[in-house]
């Protein structure tokens, strides 16, 4: 260990490590301000999104949040339970239940023992020691308390260590902020096109009744058990349409129309709106996905992939249904009256827009590669602050 630091347990240096107050709270506005989990969601301490009570006397005074307090989430999904943010206003707000309230004694200040947890957070520490259930993840009080943390002895370098991470975080959060808009710039740009295509069509143009232009395919409604971690073929849900992850196999064979090969358009229904292109091994499709089968005569897949991301916002508006989940029905998608062009005027627009859209896509990597990279460089920081190395 580096000279003038010591290592300690987070027990040793927390002079208060408690749960907030049980009560019934809501989001009326009115009454005694109260944090919630979704409070700090954002690794930040964000009044917008207390939760209101009426409290005594009592409790008040005992669970009023001071600042520098750090609020850390012992009980949330598995990818947030370890988030921390650091109470910073002197309004009165008072610590609800499901977040632990961590005040550290005079041997390490609350700053620097918040940026200790966010490294252990950005480390992948808590989602690898939490305890999970079907719902919900949890570490609980004596587990936090045995965690070490390194520190220097002297509160002078302490704080050096955070205010050299903080302005280097700051600078990352502005860089990453430039990103993040030139990202949607470069996706806005894209959709401006496509409306202009779809919205300032000439006379030539049909409109038509979708069933006319192509046919839908239902795939196949799957019980629990039927969906396998391993087995043949991939099943193609609404959680992985858009993202290869969380992915689910079937072994089970079907007839040919209920799998869906490489090329084939496919269109999400459900909760995420829109089509895609399937690239990839042949898989099956869940019964929330139809398969479309374009009508040669009619139009070209690529023009009518296009079309059909075109209209996703006006489906919704116009044909979405669900409370809990969002979808539109295959009747209302079927009697969706859309905009179709002439055949050899298709192959014009189709090679317009993949243009364009390679170019978006290319932009959108480089955007996602610099935010990635800027990630990285904060975990480095951190790494090094942390080792002494800073």
């Amino acid at each position: 260990m580096k000279s003038g630091w010591q290592t300690s347990t987070l027990g040793d240096v927390l002079a208060v490590l408690r749960n907030g107050v049980n009560c019934k709270q809501d989001k009326s506005g009115k009454g005694d301000r109260i944090s919630r989990i979704e409070t700090i969601s954002d690794t930040s301490f964000d009044l917008e999104k207390v939760g209101y009570t009426t409290l005594s006397e009592r409790d008040k005074q005992r669970y009023r949040l001071q600042p520098g307090d750090i609020l850390f989430s012992h009980i949330n999904s598995a990818v947030h339970v370890g988030k921390t943010a650091v109470f910073d206003t002197t309004e009165p707000i008072y610590h609800g239940v499901n977040l632990l309230l961590m005040r550290p004694k005079d041997t390490v200040t609350s700053a620097y023992l918040e940026h200790a947890l966010k490294f252990l957070f950005q480390s992948g520490y808590w989602r690898g020691v939490c305890k999970q259930s079907v719902n919900q993840a949890s570490v609980n009080q004596q587990d936090i308390s045995r965690v070490e943390i390194s520190y220097p002895k002297s509160l002078p370098e302490q704080q050096r260590i955070v205010g050299v991470l903080d302005e280097a975080f700051e600078g990352i959060a502005t860089t990453k902020a430039n990103a993040e808009k030139n990202l949607q710039n470069a996706r806005a740009l894209f959709e401006s096109h496509l409306q202009s295509v779809f919205t300032q069509r000439n006379k030539e143009w049909k409109m038509e009744r979708l069933s006319n232009v192509c046919l839908l395919l239902n795939g196949r409604a799957y019980k629990q058990e039927e969906m396998l971690k391993k087995g043949k073929y991939p099943l193609l849900r609404v959680g992985n349409f858009f993202t290869n992850k969380d992915w689910f196999y079937s072994d089970l064979e079907l007839e040919p129309e209920k799998y869906c090969d490489n090329g084939d358009l496919v269109y999400c229904w459900s909760a995420s709106f829109g089509p895609r292109i399937w690239e990839g091994e042949k898989v099956i499709y869940h019964y929330h996905i139809w398969k479309v089968l374009p009508r040669p005569a009619i139009v070209e897949k690529r023009f009518l992939l296009h079309l059909l991301a075109w209209d996703v916002e006006q489906i919704k508006q116009a044909h979405g249904t669900g409370t809990t989940m969002m979808h539109v029905g295959k009747g209302s998608m079927e009697n969706r009256i859309v905009p179709v062009a002439p055949l050899q005027e298709q192959a014009r627009i189709v090679a317009l827009l993949d243009e364009l859209r390679e170019e978006t896509q290319r932009l959108e990597s480089i955007y996602q590669r610099k935010l990635a990279a800027l990630e990285t460089l904060k975990k480095s920081l951190l790494h090094q602050a942390f080792a002494g190395k800073m």
